[in-house]
């Protein structure tokens, strides 16, 4: 929650709620606590109820509709009916783009500027080089 703080703000971020609160400040932050700790409290009831009413276990974070969906309405056939037609399709289209790719860097490399023009330009590291022309050329291999 306070990841994007560092210990300065939060510092600041104290002396501030210690000038506004003053001597109560203690008593806010437990009345805080105890609102946090009654939120909790509800959200596991309420779990519980819905766990206690569906007839299945339910967590938190099987309430999400896709988890909930794919845990208490699918059974794992159903699942692998669903996924085995998109699983097809998948593998097609990554060895579709595989060609593509393979087809660019052909095309890429049949159209270098530095080898089909016999330049003795150096390459400096940086994973570009600049042509007699002065223009920029950028190495796709270079990370």
């Amino acid at each position: 929650m306070f990841e994007n703080l560092n210990w300065w703000e939060i510092g600041a971020l104290l002396l501030v709620a210690l000038l506004i609160f003053g001597d109560r400040l203690p008593a806010v932050i437990s009345d805080g606590l105890r609102m946090l700790r009654n939120l909790r409290n509800m959200a596991r009831n309420a779990t519980g109820d819905l766990s206690r009413e569906l007839g299945t276990d339910i967590q938190l974070e099987d309430l999400h509709p896709k988890a909930f969906i794919r845990k208490h309405l699918l059974s794992e056939e159903d699942e692998q009916a669903i996924r085995k037609p998109l699983e097809g399709t998948f593998e097609k289209l990554r060895s579709d783009l595989t060609d593509v790719r393979r087809e660019v860097d052909d095309v890429a490399a049949s159209a270098d500027i530095r080898s089909s023009s016999g330049s003795t330009a150096s390459t400096s590291g940086t994973g570009s080089d600049v042509t007699p022309a002065g223009r920029r050329v950028f190495d796709a291999d270079a990370t």
